[in-house]
């Protein structure tokens, strides 16, 4: 089956049109980056597991948010190493600013020993599109171009 990842794009309507709820990755690594670092809310799941379920669970993880509603199906992306993406659409709000996301631990720093706690995501933000397609890692680009077409914004 390869490696699986299932995500939602929540997205709403502002004067002037759609805007899009990207992540930012915690951790040292990506403190640093920005374009094409962000992300919808995303993670893998398990062969057997049911693709929205586990897109609804990595956004309650990513984000303190629980979400449902009526999921628009985007379809499947291939990302860089492989990773095949599944994504849904679902139009909905949410204070960006408070995101609240489950943590990890890493050795940081490298060869140091010492482990250290850091927040999957280290923020959110709302964008318009253009923006978004420069912010989002570049296999999940696509997202945002089919969510503009099925709301009819293409």
């Amino acid at each position: 089956m390869g490696r699986q990842s299932a995500g939602i794009l929540l997205y709403r309507f502002v004067v002037g049109g759609p805007e899009v709820l990207l992540v930012h990755p915690g951790g040292p690594f990506w403190s640093r980056k920005d374009a094409n670092a962000w992300s919808m809310p995303k993670g893998e799941f398990s062969e057997g597991e049911d693709a929205l379920e586990a897109a609804k669970r990595e956004f309650l993880e990513e984000t303190g948010v629980a979400v449902d509603g009526e999921f628009i199906w985007l379809g499947t992306a291939r990302q860089a190493g492989g990773k095949t993406v599944h994504a849904w659409a679902l139009q909905g709000d949410l204070d960006a600013s408070s995101v609240a996301s489950n943590t990890f631990s890493m050795e940081w720093p490298p060869r140091s020993g010492r482990q250290q706690e850091f927040p999957e995501v280290d923020r959110a933000a709302w964008f318009v599109p253009d923006a978004a397609i420069e912010k989002i890692n570049k296999g999940q680009s696509v997202f945002i171009q089919r969510l503009l077409q099925a709301i009819g914004y293409a």
